[in-house]
């Protein structure tokens, strides 16, 4: 491979914002895996956000660039599972597996798609100066004849439009919009784009704390809700606290430490066939490795409300943020029906822009 710009290459990021800026130029911002695809004739690579490869996972998809892509690129876009007219995030985890065969199986029954949004390179021209106004027309001529499962992401320039993108796209799985001035150049691993994504709240059971690494102060604080046959299920963690504040929150959870998980919800957290059935923490995945997932026992007495910003399935899709204590709340509250319901957005309407 002999391309103008080589791998590894991280991608361009963003920092969050509370509203859509104007003046500039929007895309959906997919739920999938941030991707860097190098082509250069027959050789494709496809490197991940951290850099690393993940060409062997989607050889359904080496195929397709192959067939769609300019015989000599390099762009940054995201891998895409759909399932039912909306993205499964869920379906995209279980493609990077160990086994060749599970991921040849899994490149028949669940293919994987790439929407492409900006181009780093393109035949012996290194892009990464151009304006994006200009590597976005570039893209698009790249990609005029392409089909599926190769994408050109869905853009405009229209604030008003981008709106009613963010409040219709969340219902096709989408995470909100990406803004980026049409000056930007491009700015390998720099927060220089501007991401806006759904904030919701909901109020939790706190049942469980890990601990931090650094030492015995709180990590993350294990959050539940109740289902309608009133099981208390894992429903993800909440972090991102100060150092000051995961001390004082170890003494605040003091009280409510048990001596050990016997009587506890999430009691059979060990079980593999438990944590087949159920929501627990600590479950072992090819994605945890030799991660520590033990955990401390709280008794699920303590409410407090949290931050997300969508959900995957019956679980936070991401890190969920603490808000504050709710102790006007009773834990059995704190059940699924309080989570707002999106409307329904069939995908192929999102990426036909």
């Amino acid at each position: 491979m002999d391309l103008p710009v080589m791998p590894p290459v991280k991608p361009m990021l963003a920092k969050p914002a509370a509203k859509i800026p104007p003046g500039m130029h929007y895309e959906a911002k997919w739920d999938g895996y941030r991707a860097i695809v190098f082509r250069d004739g027959d050789e494709v690579e496809i490197g991940s956000r951290s850099a690393n490869p993940l060409t062997r996972y989607f050889p359904e998809l080496v195929e397709a660039l192959r067939a769609h892509l300019p015989r000599r690129c390099v762009l940054d876009g995201e891998i895409v599972v759909a399932r039912e007219g909306r993205l499964d995030f869920d379906a995209l985890q279980q493609r990077v597996h160990p086994a060749d065969s599970r991921v040849r199986l899994l490149a028949r029954t669940t293919p994987a798609s790439f929407v492409a949004f900006d181009v780093l390179a393109l035949d012996d021209t290194a892009l990464l100066d151009v304006p994006f106004a200009d590597r976005r027309e570039v893209l698009a001529t790249a990609l005029r004849e392409a089909g599926p499962p190769v994408h050109l992401a869905p853009a405009t320039t229209d604030v008003e439009v981008a709106r009613q993108w963010f409040e219709r796209f969340e219902g096709a799985g989408l995470d909100g919009v990406v803004a980026k001035r049409l000056t930007l150049p491009y700015r390998p691993d720099q927060r220089v784009m501007v991401k806006v994504k759904h904030e919701r709240t909901a109020d939790c059971v706190v049942a469980g704390v890990r601990h931090h690494k650094s030492g015995p102060v709180v990590g993350s604080l294990l959050l539940g809700l109740y289902d309608a046959t009133g099981r208390l299920q894992h429903v993800g963690v909440c972090g991102a606290f100060s150092m000051a504040r995961r001390r004082e929150l170890m003494a605040e959870l003091e009280p409510l430490r048990m001596a050990d998980a016997a009587g506890h919800p999430w009691a059979a957290w060990r079980d593999e066939q438990a944590q087949a059935s159920s929501r627990l923490p600590g479950g072992p995945s090819r994605w945890s490795g030799r991660k520590d997932l033990s955990w401390l026992p709280l008794r699920p007495e303590r409410v407090c409300e949290v931050a997300y910003d969508h959900m995957q399935g019956d679980r936070f899709r991401h890190t969920a943020q603490f808000r504050r204590w709710r102790p006007d709340r009773a834990p059995e509250e704190c059940t699924y029906a309080q989570l707002e319901e999106v409307a329904t957005y069939d995908l192929s309407d999102a990426l036909g822009g």
